[in-house]
C-alpha cells in the first residue's frame, strides 16, 4: 500500500513507505528485524547514507537527523514510514481485535459517540492504531514535545477528534493528524507533523 492511498496528497509528498515480512519463527526479535529492514529500505529511497535505526534507551528508533520516521509491525509484517523534514512522524498497524472492554478503556465517552461505527466513520481497531501512531508522533517531537517520553505519558491519554474532516490527536495541546485505513483483517494509522 502506498501512502498515497491513505493521506492526501499534500501530506504523501516525499514520504516513503516500506513494507517487510517477519520471518519465523515471528518472535520479538524477528519484529524487530523487520521493522528495522523496512526502516532502512524507507531511508534509503529517502535519499538518506545513513541507513541503520538504532534504539533509544525508552526503546523507540532512533531515526538519522533530518530524517523523521517510525516504525510498526504485526507478528507477520512490519512496516515503517520516512517523511524527510517532518516535525514528528508516527505509524502503527493492527490486526488484533479490539474488545468491547479494551475500547471502553482506550476511548472516552465521547470519542465512542462520535467516531465508532455505526454513526462514527471508524471501527475501534482504528481508533486504538490511530493513538499509537499519534503517541508515537508526539513522543518523538522535541524529546517528547514536552509531553514526556513514552514511560511519561500513555497513548490512551492521547484525545481523537474530527476536525474538517480529519482526525486530529492531541494531547496537552499538542496536535497531530492521524490518517487511518481500515482492511477486513487489520488497520494501518499514519501521522505526519511537518
Amino acid at each position: 500500500m502506498s501512502l498515497e492511498q491513505l493521506v492526501p496528497a499534500a501530506v504523501a509528498e516525499g514520504a516513503h513507505v516500506k513494507w517487510h515480512p517477519v520471518r519465523t519463527p515471528r518472535g520479538r526479535a524477528e519484529q524487530s528485524a523487520a521493522g528495522r529492514a523496512a526502516a532502512a529500505a524507507a531511508l534509503a529511497e529517502a535519499g538518506s547514507t545513513d541507513l541503520v535505526v538504532p534504539r533509544e534507551p525508552d526503546g523507540r528508533p532512533r531515526f538519522p537527523q533530518g530524517f523523521a520516521g517510525a516504525i510498526a509491525h504485526t507478528d507477520s509484517v512490519a512496516v515503517a514510514v520516512v517523511v524527510p523534514g517532518a516535525e514528528a512522524v508516527g505509524v502503527d498497524i493492527e490486526d488484533a481485535v479490539i474488545s468491547p472492554r479494551v475500547a471502553r478503556f482506550v476511548l472516552r465517552d465521547r470519542e465512542r459517540a462520535a467516531l465508532l461505527r455505526p454513526d462514527g466513520a471508524y471501527s475501534a481497531r482504528d481508533l486504538f492504531s490511530a493513538k499509537e501512531a499519534a503517541f508515537k508522533a508526539l513522543c518523538s517531537l522535541g524529546g517528547g514535545g514536552g509531553l514526556g517520553g513514552p514511560d511519561q505519558f500513555l497513548f490512551w491519554r492521547i484525545e481523537l477528534d474530527q476536525v474538517d474532516g480529519t482526525l486530529v490527536a492531541s494531547h496537552r495541546g499538542v496536535a497531530v493528524p492521524v490518517w487511518v485505513r481500515s482492511e477486513p483483517r487489520r488497520s494501518l494509522a499514519v501521522a505526519i507533523r511537518r
